[in-house]
């Protein structure tokens, strides 16, 4: 029986949710976390995200902040009281000056090198 080393962070294959209400970015940015090995789905509002996440059916969720209705900053705060899940926050804004605990900044446009590490940096 051989042992495989467990895989490091950045090779760590992880189960996605994207929320973007922009539908170039979301299907852009599927096939990019695709390509880079990961399970990815995507929704495009606050409340499908809602809807579709349950404990345990993902590993992280990336979320614009600028959505209609519900806004990113809204899901966040109740994706990490109820179920902990980490937060990548993608968006043109500016990083806050005093960051939301349990989340991670992504500023677009970005490389898929900072995707990497970001996605790294939040497992």
């Amino acid at each position: 029986m051989t042992t495989e080393p467990l895989p490091t962070p950045q090779q760590q294959k992880l189960r996605v949710l994207l929320v973007e209400d922009d539908a170039d970015t979301l299907a852009t940015t599927l096939k990019l976390l695709e390509a880079l090995g990961h399970w990815a789905t995507g929704v495009k509002s606050a409340e499908a995200a809602i809807a579709r996440f349950f404990d345990g059916a993902f590993d992280v969720v990336m979320v614009d902040i600028g959505l209609p209705a519900l806004s990113g900053r809204d899901l966040a705060e109740r994706l990490l009281r109820d179920h902990r899940v980490p937060v990548i926050f993608v968006t043109g804004q500016a990083e806050p000056a005093t960051a939301m605990q349990g989340t991670v900044w992504l500023r677009k446009p970005y490389t898929v090198e900072q995707l990497t590490d970001t996605l790294a940096a939040v497992m």
